[in-house]
């Protein structure tokens, strides 16, 4: 036995029915280091770790924690061996404070009462703030950002002691600052003897705080290298099985039509607060403007405004020439405005349905899907089939549950219904967010191609490579009132940043 491994994982296999996840998988990771785990969406690196923190048993092999064999037959188990995971998709209750998340499941009782809940929120905020994850602890989830409440979710697994830390793409909703102080966070977590796994699709974040980086492809284990010893290109090629492509050229365009104006702007957020405040802008027809921010600066309502899903109190907006009077749904799709969410799973797709109703959601009601209010069966099936092929979507068949799915194949999936309403104007927020190096290329493909045809894109990303490479121009928000404009050859990762910052 290695007691110098904090994990040491011995032959293992995974089966979901006739589905090999992992093949005989073996990873090692040292005490007090930061591991990268890396793979493309579907290579089977989520499915490991699930397994070490319980929520999977293995089919066959051996887990070793400190040099002894493992028996982790639930999350309880993990936790109580020291292993704590943050999942891409976060497990907290909405409407529980963020410090009744964090000592929920407390065998006593006592917490209930409001002495011992403030003790604990104090508690809770200092240990946050010892690792550069602060987060206002009295607040209710629903009210906190994305980013926020990644935040409750490590300072979670701290305080529940644990030695190891996994974090499953804990960057994918971060702007560049935040991601610099969780690197800090980390680089602090090994310096108390933490040991950390990362799994994550950006490489200049591997290279930049992986002690060592371990590569997955197709369910099985293929090398773990020394960061020293390798650079991005050669972890890419294990990654895919080839070299990365190279970004796709801008075609020069003219500015086309306005399509999208909207003035004066004012929405209140599910906090009661101004998210948006005299908001203004514009889009053209065939460009794709870019909103920057860090998160909670009025993104998010700004795409469900669009979307027909909040109503705004003040200001106007005029679509198509043609003057919007209130929030739908309904009115947004037939207007020509799709919609990628922030959250596929959450708002995008059913994950308990099929490919085939997840594709109908928004064209169910066409003459071409149904007939006097009944659903053209065959016809739909071909249609999806179809589609799925298109997009290159990978499911074992049309009915099998989207959730099944890989998250890039589960992106594809949203994106095939969203295009195929060939829209004037497309809100994609956080396209490529949790999605692997081959699956954020085509994402970003698909983006360009609808500009290349004349349609819009309102792209809200806080991945700033991403709307340096693709954006016509890039809006900056902060306090949801815009910071400033620039154009994509003017555009600077340190003037983009400090506006981001709210500094002009």
């Amino acid at each position: 036995m290695d007691e110098t491994l904090a994990v040491d994982l011995r032959q293992i296999t995974k089966q979901f029915g006739t589905t090999l996840a992992n093949d005989h998988v073996n990873f090692q990771v040292r005490k007090g280091e930061i591991h990268a785990l890396l793979g493309e969406n579907g290579a089977g690196k989520s499915t490991v770790m699930c397994m070490l923190s319980g929520v999977y048993r293995p089919t066959s092999g051996e887990i070793l924690l400190n040099g002894a064999v493992a028996r982790i037959h639930s999350p309880k188990d993990a936790v109580k061996l020291g292993v704590g995971m943050v999942f891409q998709n976060f497990r907290l209750v909405p409407s529980l404070t963020a410090a009744e998340n964090i000592v929920l499941g407390e065998t006593h009782q006592v917490w209930r009462t409001k002495a011992w809940m403030a003790r604990k929120t104090a508690e809770i905020e200092a240990l946050a703030t010892r690792f550069g994850l602060p987060f206002n602890a009295g607040r209710q989830v629903w009210q906190l950002s994305v980013g926020e409440q990644q935040r409750v979710e490590i300072v979670k697994t701290l305080y529940r002691g644990a030695e190891l830390i996994i974090l499953d793409e804990p960057t994918s909703v971060l702007t560049p600052g935040e991601a610099d102080q969780l690197f800090v966070t980390l680089q602090q977590l090994r310096s108390e003897g933490k040991t950390v796994i990362l799994t994550t699709h950006k490489l200049k974040e591997v290279m930049a705080v992986a002690d060592r980086i371990s590569v997955m492809r197709k369910g099985k284990m293929l090398a773990t290298l020394d960061r020293s010893a390798t650079d991005e290109r050669e972890v890419a090629r294990l990654m895919v099985g080839q070299d990365r492509q190279e970004p796709r050229p801008r075609k020069a365009r003219l500015k086309g039509p306005t399509l999208l104006d909207m003035r004066n702007l004012v929405v209140i957020g599910d906090h009661g607060r101004h998210a948006l405040e005299d908001f203004h802008m514009t889009i053209h027809e065939g460009e794709i403007v870019g909103i920057a921010g860090v998160a909670g600066n009025g993104q998010k309502e700004l795409a469900e405004v669009l979307a027909g899903l909040r109503m705004w109190k003040s200001g106007t907006i005029t679509f198509r020439d043609t003057k919007w009077k209130g929030a739908s749904v309904r009115h947004s799709i037939e207007s020509g405005i799709s919609h990628v969410p922030e959250n596929r799973m959450k708002s995008g797709l059913a994950g308990s349905l099929g490919s085939v109703d997840n594709l109908l959601v928004k064209s169910y009601r066409t003459p071409a899907r149904s007939k006097m209010g009944f659903l053209r069966h065959a016809e739909n099936r071909l249609w999806s089939q179809g589609l799925v092929e298109q997009f290159d979507v990978k499911t074992a068949h049309l009915d099998a549950p989207v959730h099944h799915m890989s998250g890039g194949n589960q992106q594809k999936l949203l994106f095939a219904r969203e295009i195929h309403q060939r829209p004037h104007l497309m809100v994609a927020v956080h396209p490529s967010q949790g999605l692997d190096v081959g699956a954020t290329d085509g994402v970003h493909n698909l983006l360009m191609t609808l500009r290349d045809e004349g349609k819009s894109v309102l792209l809200i990303s806080e991945d700033l490579d991403e709307l340096l490479l693709l954006s016509d121009r890039i809006v900056v928000l902060f306090g949801g009132r815009v910071m400033g404009e620039v154009t994509h050859d003017a555009a600077d990762r340190e003037h983009l940043g400090m506006m981001m910052a709210g500094v002009v």
